[in-house]
Protein backbone atom coordinates (compact mmCIF):
# COMPACT_ATOMS: atom_id res chain seq x y z
CA UNK A 1 0.00 0.00 0.00
CA UNK A 2 2.93 2.73 1.03
CA UNK A 3 6.26 2.66 -1.45
CA UNK A 4 8.99 4.67 0.23
CA UNK A 5 11.55 6.31 -2.12
CA UNK A 6 14.78 7.42 -1.60
CA UNK A 7 15.92 10.83 -3.36
CA UNK A 8 19.17 10.50 -4.88
CA UNK A 9 21.57 13.11 -6.52
CA UNK A 10 21.03 11.96 -9.74
CA UNK A 11 17.61 11.36 -9.81
CA UNK A 12 17.28 15.01 -8.64
CA UNK A 13 19.07 15.93 -11.09
CA UNK A 14 17.26 14.86 -13.90
CA UNK A 15 13.65 15.32 -12.11
CA UNK A 16 14.80 19.24 -11.76
CA UNK A 17 15.83 19.24 -15.79
CA UNK A 18 13.28 17.90 -16.60
CA UNK A 19 10.93 19.91 -14.58
CA UNK A 20 12.52 22.69 -16.00
CA UNK A 21 11.73 22.07 -19.53
CA UNK A 22 8.18 21.35 -19.56
CA UNK A 23 6.53 21.28 -16.46
CA UNK A 24 3.94 23.64 -16.97
CA UNK A 25 2.65 21.93 -19.88
CA UNK A 26 2.78 18.11 -17.87
CA UNK A 27 -0.36 17.00 -16.88
CA UNK A 28 -0.32 13.98 -14.58
CA UNK A 29 -1.12 10.33 -16.71
CA UNK A 30 -5.17 9.56 -15.89
CA UNK A 31 -4.56 5.70 -14.84
CA UNK A 32 -7.60 3.76 -15.34
CA UNK A 33 -7.27 2.18 -12.58
CA UNK A 34 -5.42 4.01 -9.57
CA UNK A 35 -5.01 7.14 -8.23
CA UNK A 36 -1.62 8.54 -7.34
CA UNK A 37 -0.73 10.47 -3.93
CA UNK A 38 2.73 11.95 -3.36
CA UNK A 39 3.44 11.98 0.30
CA UNK A 40 5.89 14.29 1.46
CA UNK A 41 6.52 14.06 5.27
CA UNK A 42 9.76 14.48 7.62
CA UNK A 43 10.65 11.15 8.40
CA UNK A 44 13.91 11.92 9.70
CA UNK A 45 15.75 14.64 11.52
CA UNK A 46 13.94 16.92 13.94
CA UNK A 47 10.21 17.19 12.70
CA UNK A 48 10.10 13.21 12.08
CA UNK A 49 7.31 12.82 15.17
CA UNK A 50 5.13 14.91 12.61
CA UNK A 51 5.78 12.91 9.65
CA UNK A 52 5.19 9.66 11.89
CA UNK A 53 1.98 10.73 13.46
CA UNK A 54 0.54 11.60 9.41
CA UNK A 55 1.58 8.29 8.05
CA UNK A 56 0.48 6.68 10.56
CA UNK A 57 -2.97 8.00 10.65
CA UNK A 58 -3.62 7.79 6.68
CA UNK A 59 -2.73 3.82 7.09
CA UNK A 60 -5.10 3.68 9.45
CA UNK A 61 -7.73 5.32 7.62
CA UNK A 62 -6.97 3.26 4.57
CA UNK A 63 -7.08 -0.13 6.48
CA UNK A 64 -10.92 1.22 8.03
CA UNK A 65 -11.95 2.57 4.85
CA UNK A 66 -10.53 0.18 2.50
CA UNK A 67 -7.90 1.44 -0.73
CA UNK A 68 -10.49 2.01 -3.38
CA UNK A 69 -12.32 4.58 -3.97
CA UNK A 70 -14.84 5.42 -6.97
CA UNK A 71 -13.53 1.90 -8.80
CA UNK A 72 -10.43 2.99 -8.45
CA UNK A 73 -7.56 1.89 -6.40
CA UNK A 74 -5.78 4.75 -3.99
CA UNK A 75 -1.53 4.41 -4.27
CA UNK A 76 0.39 6.26 -1.73
CA UNK A 77 4.12 6.80 -2.85
CA UNK A 78 6.19 8.22 -0.04
CA UNK A 79 9.10 10.49 0.20
CA UNK A 80 11.25 11.94 3.36
CA UNK A 81 12.21 15.59 2.69
CA UNK A 82 13.46 15.50 6.63
CA UNK A 83 11.73 19.24 6.43
CA UNK A 84 14.21 20.94 4.16
CA UNK A 85 12.62 23.06 1.37
CA UNK A 86 15.25 21.58 -1.45
CA UNK A 87 14.41 18.28 -1.04
CA UNK A 88 10.90 19.04 -0.60
CA UNK A 89 10.99 20.73 -3.82
CA UNK A 90 13.17 17.50 -5.43
CA UNK A 91 10.77 15.10 -3.77
CA UNK A 92 7.84 17.41 -5.32
CA UNK A 93 9.38 17.56 -8.82
CA UNK A 94 10.21 13.40 -8.75
CA UNK A 95 6.64 12.78 -8.14
CA UNK A 96 4.95 14.89 -10.67
CA UNK A 97 7.47 13.94 -13.14
CA UNK A 98 8.81 10.75 -13.36
CA UNK A 99 5.74 9.37 -11.08
CA UNK A 100 2.61 11.25 -12.34
CA UNK A 101 0.81 11.57 -9.55
CA UNK A 102 -2.89 12.65 -9.15
CA UNK A 103 -2.24 14.60 -5.49
CA UNK A 104 0.76 15.96 -3.64
CA UNK A 105 0.21 16.06 0.43
CA UNK A 106 1.72 16.29 3.85
CA UNK A 107 3.88 19.07 4.33
CA UNK A 108 5.47 19.15 7.81
CA UNK A 109 6.76 22.46 8.04
CA UNK A 110 5.72 25.74 6.36
CA UNK A 111 8.77 26.43 4.28
CA UNK A 112 8.02 22.72 2.70
CA UNK A 113 4.55 23.73 1.43
CA UNK A 114 5.73 26.66 0.13
CA UNK A 115 8.52 25.29 -1.69
CA UNK A 116 6.19 22.92 -3.68
CA UNK A 117 3.01 24.97 -4.19
CA UNK A 118 4.70 27.02 -7.73
CA UNK A 119 4.90 23.01 -8.70
CA UNK A 120 1.68 22.53 -7.59
CA UNK A 121 -0.23 25.00 -9.69
CA UNK A 122 2.21 24.81 -12.97
CA UNK A 123 1.38 21.00 -12.70
CA UNK A 124 -2.41 22.08 -11.76
CA UNK A 125 -2.79 18.99 -9.38
CA UNK A 126 -4.21 19.23 -5.77
CA UNK A 127 -1.72 19.81 -3.07
CA UNK A 128 -2.94 19.02 0.41
CA UNK A 129 -1.34 20.12 3.38
CA UNK A 130 -1.63 18.66 6.44
CA UNK A 131 0.89 19.95 8.78
CA UNK A 132 2.14 23.39 8.14
CA UNK A 133 0.18 26.50 9.97
CA UNK A 134 0.95 29.39 8.48
CA UNK A 135 -1.50 31.86 7.24
CA UNK A 136 -0.21 32.65 3.84
CA UNK A 137 0.44 28.85 2.94
CA UNK A 138 -3.31 28.89 0.80
CA UNK A 139 -2.21 32.16 -0.90
CA UNK A 140 0.34 30.52 -2.99
CA UNK A 141 -1.59 28.16 -4.89
CA UNK A 142 -4.98 28.06 -5.93
CA UNK A 143 -4.54 24.15 -5.81
CA UNK A 144 -3.82 24.04 -2.45
CA UNK A 145 -6.05 22.76 0.30
CA UNK A 146 -5.67 22.69 4.40
CA UNK A 147 -6.39 20.18 6.59
CA UNK A 148 -4.46 21.13 9.62
CA UNK A 149 -5.06 24.61 11.29
CA UNK A 150 -3.60 28.21 11.47
CA UNK A 151 -1.39 29.50 14.36
CA UNK A 152 -3.99 32.33 13.53
CA UNK A 153 -6.57 30.47 14.83
CA UNK A 154 -5.34 29.11 18.06
CA UNK A 155 -2.81 32.14 19.38
CA UNK A 156 -5.62 34.77 19.23
CA UNK A 157 -7.83 32.87 21.47
CA UNK A 158 -5.38 31.75 24.27
CA UNK A 159 -4.52 35.21 24.22
CA UNK A 160 -8.13 36.88 24.71
CA UNK A 161 -8.07 33.72 27.44
CA UNK A 162 -4.86 34.97 28.98
CA UNK A 163 -6.35 38.34 29.57
CA UNK A 164 -9.48 37.44 31.09
CA UNK A 165 -7.89 35.19 33.77
CA UNK A 166 -5.59 38.07 35.50
CA UNK A 167 -2.24 36.99 32.99
CA UNK A 168 -0.95 40.45 32.67
CA UNK A 169 2.54 40.33 31.76
CA UNK A 170 4.03 37.44 29.16
CA UNK A 171 7.52 36.54 28.19
CA UNK A 172 6.84 35.02 24.33
CA UNK A 173 9.30 32.08 23.15
CA UNK A 174 8.78 31.07 19.39
CA UNK A 175 10.52 29.82 16.52
CA UNK A 176 12.18 31.94 14.73
CA UNK A 177 10.26 30.78 11.03
CA UNK A 178 7.14 31.52 9.50
CA UNK A 179 4.64 30.01 11.48
CA UNK A 180 7.03 31.30 15.26
CA UNK A 181 6.05 34.55 13.60
CA UNK A 182 2.44 34.25 13.01
CA UNK A 183 1.86 32.88 16.32
CA UNK A 184 3.97 35.64 18.00
CA UNK A 185 2.59 38.69 16.12
CA UNK A 186 -1.11 37.10 16.58
CA UNK A 187 -1.26 36.51 20.40
CA UNK A 188 1.06 40.01 20.94
CA UNK A 189 -2.23 42.02 18.73
CA UNK A 190 -4.52 40.41 20.99
CA UNK A 191 -2.91 40.30 24.28
CA UNK A 192 -1.80 44.08 23.98
CA UNK A 193 -5.62 45.12 23.05
CA UNK A 194 -6.72 43.59 26.30
CA UNK A 195 -3.95 45.26 28.27
CA UNK A 196 -1.70 42.87 28.72
CA UNK A 197 2.37 43.65 28.43
CA UNK A 198 4.88 41.62 26.81
CA UNK A 199 7.88 41.62 29.14
CA UNK A 200 10.76 39.84 27.14
CA UNK A 201 10.64 38.42 23.22
CA UNK A 202 12.90 35.58 22.47
CA UNK A 203 13.22 33.83 19.10
CA UNK A 204 14.70 30.63 18.99
CA UNK A 205 16.38 28.86 15.92
CA UNK A 206 14.18 26.46 14.23
CA UNK A 207 16.53 23.46 14.09
CA UNK A 208 18.12 21.86 16.89
CA UNK A 209 16.99 24.90 19.44
CA UNK A 210 18.53 24.83 23.23
CA UNK A 211 16.07 26.54 25.16
CA UNK A 212 18.25 26.97 28.46
CA UNK A 213 19.57 30.55 27.94
CA UNK A 214 16.49 32.04 26.61
CA UNK A 215 14.35 30.51 29.83
CA UNK A 216 16.88 31.98 32.34
CA UNK A 217 16.33 35.46 30.68
CA UNK A 218 12.40 34.45 31.20
CA UNK A 219 12.50 33.89 34.39
CA UNK A 220 14.68 36.81 35.23
CA UNK A 221 11.69 38.88 33.92
CA UNK A 222 9.35 37.57 36.22
CA UNK A 223 6.20 37.20 34.07
CA UNK A 224 3.10 36.10 34.83
CA UNK A 225 3.09 33.22 31.80
CA UNK A 226 5.44 32.35 28.81
CA UNK A 227 3.69 31.99 25.82
CA UNK A 228 5.22 29.41 23.79
CA UNK A 229 5.33 28.32 20.09
CA UNK A 230 7.74 25.61 18.90
CA UNK A 231 6.91 23.37 16.33
CA UNK A 232 5.34 19.65 17.06
CA UNK A 233 8.31 17.35 18.39
CA UNK A 234 9.97 20.68 20.43
CA UNK A 235 7.80 20.57 23.11
CA UNK A 236 9.16 17.75 25.21
CA UNK A 237 12.52 19.45 25.25
CA UNK A 238 11.10 22.64 26.01
CA UNK A 239 9.53 21.45 28.91
CA UNK A 240 12.43 19.55 30.45
CA UNK A 241 14.45 22.70 30.28
CA UNK A 242 11.64 24.76 31.72
CA UNK A 243 11.57 22.76 34.52
CA UNK A 244 15.47 22.22 35.08
CA UNK A 245 15.66 25.68 35.32
CA UNK A 246 12.95 25.98 37.72
CA UNK A 247 10.59 28.23 36.05
CA UNK A 248 7.42 26.07 37.16
CA UNK A 249 8.75 26.73 40.52
CA UNK A 250 8.71 30.11 40.74
CA UNK A 251 5.64 30.08 39.68
CA UNK A 252 5.68 30.85 36.12
CA UNK A 253 2.73 29.44 34.05
CA UNK A 254 3.14 27.88 30.55
CA UNK A 255 0.58 28.96 27.96
CA UNK A 256 0.04 28.99 23.93
CA UNK A 257 -0.96 27.13 21.04
CA UNK A 258 -1.08 23.54 22.03
CA UNK A 259 1.82 22.53 19.48
CA UNK A 260 3.84 22.36 22.61
CA UNK A 261 1.74 19.91 24.83
CA UNK A 262 1.24 17.59 22.20
CA UNK A 263 -0.56 14.56 22.64
CA UNK A 264 2.50 12.30 21.09
CA UNK A 265 4.82 13.25 23.46
CA UNK A 266 2.97 14.92 26.52
CA UNK A 267 2.97 11.83 28.44
CA UNK A 268 5.93 11.65 29.04
CA UNK A 269 7.13 15.54 30.01
CA UNK A 270 6.37 14.99 33.64
CA UNK A 271 4.63 16.70 36.37
CA UNK A 272 6.14 20.34 35.28
CA UNK A 273 3.82 20.46 32.44
CA UNK A 274 0.93 19.98 34.99
CA UNK A 275 -1.52 23.39 34.76
CA UNK A 276 -0.46 24.33 31.16
CA UNK A 277 -3.32 26.33 29.61
CA UNK A 278 -3.29 25.90 25.64
CA UNK A 279 -5.74 26.50 22.62
CA UNK A 280 -5.91 23.90 20.02
CA UNK A 281 -7.57 21.94 17.64
CA UNK A 282 -7.80 18.73 18.68
CA UNK A 283 -7.07 16.89 22.26
CA UNK A 284 -6.39 13.03 22.45
CA UNK A 285 -8.86 13.09 25.51
CA UNK A 286 -11.60 15.40 23.40
CA UNK A 287 -14.71 13.38 24.87
CA UNK A 288 -16.53 12.54 21.36
CA UNK A 289 -17.46 8.80 20.43
CA UNK A 290 -15.74 9.38 17.38
CA UNK A 291 -12.54 10.15 18.86
CA UNK A 292 -12.47 7.84 21.67
CA UNK A 293 -12.70 5.11 18.66
CA UNK A 294 -10.12 7.08 16.80
CA UNK A 295 -7.53 6.88 19.57
CA UNK A 296 -8.48 3.21 20.54
CA UNK A 297 -7.53 1.65 17.02
CA UNK A 298 -4.54 4.64 17.06
CA UNK A 299 -3.12 2.98 19.91
CA UNK A 300 -3.73 -0.49 19.32
CA UNK A 301 -2.36 0.00 16.26
CA UNK A 302 0.73 1.43 16.94
CA UNK A 303 1.09 1.47 20.61
CA UNK A 304 1.06 5.49 21.16
CA UNK A 305 -1.72 7.94 21.66
CA UNK A 306 -1.98 10.17 18.13
CA UNK A 307 -1.68 13.69 18.60
CA UNK A 308 -3.01 16.68 16.50
CA UNK A 309 -0.77 15.87 13.57
CA UNK A 310 -2.30 12.59 13.29
CA UNK A 311 -5.81 13.96 13.15
CA UNK A 312 -4.52 16.04 10.57
CA UNK A 313 -3.33 13.52 8.36
CA UNK A 314 -6.38 11.53 9.16
CA UNK A 315 -8.43 14.36 7.90
CA UNK A 316 -6.30 14.71 4.69
CA UNK A 317 -7.00 11.40 3.43
CA UNK A 318 -10.65 11.75 4.14
CA UNK A 319 -10.77 14.72 2.20
CA UNK A 320 -9.16 12.94 -0.99
CA UNK A 321 -11.28 10.09 -0.77
CA UNK A 322 -14.33 12.37 -0.58
CA UNK A 323 -13.22 14.50 -3.52
CA UNK A 324 -12.92 11.39 -5.88
CA UNK A 325 -16.60 10.22 -4.58
CA UNK A 326 -17.48 13.83 -5.75
CA UNK A 327 -15.29 13.36 -9.24
CA UNK A 328 -16.93 9.83 -9.88
CA UNK A 329 -12.54 8.94 -10.04
CA UNK A 330 -11.88 11.49 -12.10
CA UNK A 331 -8.64 12.67 -11.62
CA UNK A 332 -8.39 16.05 -13.22
CA UNK A 333 -6.56 18.95 -10.66
CA UNK A 334 -9.07 21.75 -10.88
CA UNK A 335 -11.75 19.14 -10.19
CA UNK A 336 -10.65 17.64 -7.36
CA UNK A 337 -10.01 20.84 -5.66
CA UNK A 338 -13.42 21.94 -6.60
CA UNK A 339 -14.85 18.87 -5.15
CA UNK A 340 -12.82 19.83 -2.15
CA UNK A 341 -14.48 23.37 -1.29
CA UNK A 342 -16.87 23.42 1.01
CA UNK A 343 -16.85 19.72 2.10
CA UNK A 344 -17.94 19.66 5.63
CA UNK A 345 -17.76 16.16 8.23
CA UNK A 346 -17.16 15.19 11.72
CA UNK A 347 -13.62 14.62 12.27
CA UNK A 348 -11.97 12.83 15.68
CA UNK A 349 -11.59 16.61 16.28
CA UNK A 350 -14.99 18.03 16.08
CA UNK A 351 -16.92 19.31 13.21
CA UNK A 352 -14.78 20.51 10.17
CA UNK A 353 -15.12 22.13 6.75
CA UNK A 354 -13.34 23.27 3.91
CA UNK A 355 -13.64 27.40 3.55
CA UNK A 356 -14.79 27.79 -0.41
CA UNK A 357 -13.13 31.00 -0.36
CA UNK A 358 -9.63 30.24 0.81
CA UNK A 359 -9.70 26.42 0.30
CA UNK A 360 -8.24 26.83 4.42
CA UNK A 361 -9.94 24.88 7.41
CA UNK A 362 -12.69 25.90 10.08
CA UNK A 363 -12.93 24.11 13.14
CA UNK A 364 -13.46 24.20 16.79
CA UNK A 365 -10.45 25.85 19.20
CA UNK A 366 -10.07 24.27 22.04
CA UNK A 367 -8.82 25.94 25.46
CA UNK A 368 -7.23 22.95 27.54
CA UNK A 369 -5.61 22.55 30.93
CA UNK A 370 -2.70 19.51 31.36
CA UNK A 371 -3.92 17.37 34.27
CA UNK A 372 -3.57 13.81 35.58
CA UNK A 373 -6.20 11.37 34.31
CA UNK A 374 -6.10 7.62 35.25
CA UNK A 375 -2.21 8.14 35.81
CA UNK A 376 -1.40 9.95 32.30
CA UNK A 377 -1.29 13.45 31.40
CA UNK A 378 -3.56 14.55 29.15
CA UNK A 379 -4.88 18.25 27.59
CA UNK A 380 -8.76 17.92 29.14
CA UNK A 381 -10.86 20.37 27.25
CA UNK A 382 -12.74 23.17 29.54
CA UNK A 383 -14.29 25.82 26.89
CA UNK A 384 -15.13 25.50 23.52
CA UNK A 385 -14.76 28.64 20.37
CA UNK A 386 -16.90 26.97 17.39
CA UNK A 387 -16.17 27.05 13.79
CA UNK A 388 -13.02 29.39 14.00
CA UNK A 389 -11.94 30.56 10.74
CA UNK A 390 -8.16 31.72 9.78
CA UNK A 391 -8.04 35.19 11.32
CA UNK A 392 -4.76 35.66 9.27
CA UNK A 393 -7.33 36.20 6.27
CA UNK A 394 -10.71 37.20 7.85
CA UNK A 395 -8.94 40.34 8.91
CA UNK A 396 -7.61 41.22 6.00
Amino acid sequence: MFERKKLSHKTAWAAAAAAIAGLATIAPAKAEDSVKVGLILPMTGGQASTGKQIENAIKLYMQQKGDTVAGKKIEIILKDDAAIPDKTKTATQELIVNDKVHVIAGFGVTPAALAAAPLATQAKIPEVVMAAGTSIITERSPYIVRTSFTLAQSSTIIADWAVKNGIKKVATLTSDYAPGNDALNFFKQNFTAGGGEVVEEVKTPLANPDFAPFLQRMKDAKPDAIFVFVPAGQGGNFMKQYAERGLDKAGIKVIGPGDVTDDDLLNNMGDAVLGTVTAHLYSAAHPSQMNKDFVAAYKKAYGNRPGFMAVSGYDGIHLIYEALKKTNGDTDGTKLVEAMKGQKWESPRGPISIDPETRDIVQNIYIRKVEKVDGELYNVEFATFEAVKDLGKTKK
